[in-house]
């Protein structure tokens, strides 16, 4: 039985959907997996098996928010990751290592094994220059040395997987990949796994109208925007019977937090932490409406954002702002707001909030659009594919 580790960094795993669908999917097709990913207090075990899969936990670093603690974070996880995939390796081999970013570091660890005869995939989940740019509002020495380790990336790997086609026509000319060398798979949720869940009418949540965001909680993500755009909901438009749930964690959790609290939210947005399994079910089939508060700049107009498919798959709505690759996907099943500002993203969502036969049309529209065009089955197909190319030859699955 060939073999393969999958290691990302800044998801445990199974929180982290695609790279678990990623595993299942590998596991399906007759591959030995093996994860190594950070241990939080949601998945505090060091090992464990799970449908199949090895899985392997290091200790979470910090998370980091100026340039030079990233540094920390970023030697800490590689040190963790080496001295785990050596674990694996003498436990299990490993055929291919499939390493997703960000950051686009993992192929340091990589190298050593390729001279062994390991095969190499760079699963590129973001756009790690572009990513720069948006956090920090810069170039520079960082920005540059993020182009750099995404070459080195795309130099050691076999084999390149995308999230999206916008990923794969903007990183493969200034990589000098070739396309045949370059496969997209997208992050679409698993139907069979991922679905509504009843709500309860006399609930007390019920009986508000609730404005849901998931996601990473990061200085680039908007989450901040949303807040205040909460504050102009009730300030201009006198909304009250209404609940903001903000589902997840991260580096500026704190901050926006603290921003509610000033702003005196506190009845009115609820932060939830990461959730999983039918918790975070239950949480999403509780939005009347999907928000995507992420700034338009070169990353956000590129990426392709898992909540996108998550709101559609589940018929809720959506509003956000005017990203390239999110309008291509929602299509008409959305609204989007005319100007970057909280007012704007206010008058958007207070659209929806008015009127629920809108809110039912284009929820269901979504719905159907998912339904017809997202297939994770076809997408798992491409990634098999991959691996089929890059199976070792003596070995047949």
């Amino acid at each position: 039985m060939p073999s393969c580790l999958i290691i990302v960094e800044n998801l445990p795993v199974p929180l982290d959907r695609r790279v678990w669908q990623e595993a299942l999917a590998l596991s399906e097709a007759g591959w030995q997996v093996s994860v190594i990913c950070p241990r939080t207090f949601l998945y505090p075990e060091e090992e464990e098996v799970i449908d199949g899969i090895f899985i392997y936990r290091h200790p979470a670093p910090l998370e980091a928010r100026g340039r030079f603690k990233f540094i920390f974070e970023y030697a800490s996880a590689l040190y963790h990751e080496a001295r785990l995939t050596w674990k694996v390796f003498k436990r299990h081999g490993i055929d291919v290592i499939h390493a997703c970013n960000p950051p686009d570091l993992i192929f340091l660890i990589a190298i050593p094994l390729k001279l062994l005869g390991t095969k190499f995939v760079f699963d590129q989940h973001d756009i790690c220059p572009e990513l720069y740019t948006a956090k920090f509002r810069a170039r520079g020495f960082g920005y540059w040395a993020t182009r750099l380790c995404e070459w080195l990336s795309y130099k050691t790997a076999n084999f390149v997987i995308t999230a999206n086609e916008s990923f794969k026509m903007l990183c493969a000319p200034r990589n000098r990949k070739c396309l045949s060398e370059i496969a997209v798979v997208r992050s679409f949720p698993d139907t069979d796994k991922f679905s509504l869940v009843p709500q309860d009418a006399e609930s007390p949540i019920r009986q508000k109208l609730v404005i849901g965001y998931i996601g990473i909680i990061g200085d680039q993500d908007g989450v901040d925007m949303l807040v205040r755009a909460v504050a102009v909901l009730r300030e201009q438009y006198g909304a009250t019977d209404i609940v903001c749930r903000i589902i997840g964690d991260g580096p500026s959790c704190a901050s926006v937090k603290a921003l509610a609290k000033a702003a005196n939210l506190g009845d009115l947005v609820e932060f939830t932490g990461y959730l999983r399994g039918r918790d975070l079910l239950t949480c999403l089939s509780s939005f009347d409406i999907g928000v995507i508060p992420d700034p338009k700049n070169t990353y956000t107009d590129n990426i392709t954002m898992n909540k996108v498919f998550e709101y559609m798959f589940l018929a809720k709505p959506i509003v956000g702002f005017r990203l390239r690759e999110t309008m291509d996907l929602v299509g008409t099943c959305g609204i989007f707001a005319e100007e970057e500002t909280p007012e704007a993203l206010a008058k958007a969502i207070f659209t929806l909030m008015s009127d629920s036969v809108l809110r039912t049309k284009m929820g269901e529209a979504g719905h159907r659009r998912a339904r017809e065009l997202f297939s994770w089955r076809s997408e798992s197909q491409k990634l098999i594919a991959v691996y089929d190319g890059l199976k070792p030859a003596n070995i047949v699955v």
